[in-house]
């Protein structure tokens, strides 16, 4: 996933919050922290990662393992802000 800055402010700490469809849970991640609770995820930014300059970019991802149908996540938020 790439997590884009598309305002004007340097983003100074980041966590990306989504919630996994029932049946699938994370089994790697990577250029991020991880945390979940159920199906709740929140991805935070690593040590040297944290910052996205105006125009920026982060590449962060995960692998999944599921039961059933395998649909992705599709709803994001970032820092409290729900994405596009």
């Amino acid at each position: 996933m790439t997590i884009t800055n598309a305002g004007s402010a340097t983003i100074d700490g980041w966590n990306l919050r989504f919630t996994l469809p029932p049946g699938q849970a994370i089994t790697q991640h990577w250029s991020s922290t991880l945390s979940a609770s159920g199906q709740a995820v929140t991805l935070t930014n690593a040590a040297w990662n944290g910052q996205i300059p105006p125009g920026g970019s982060v590449q962060v991802g995960f692998n999944a393992s599921h039961t059933g149908s395998a649909a992705a996540p599709s709803s994001f938020s970032l820092n409290g802000v729900t994405c596009g």
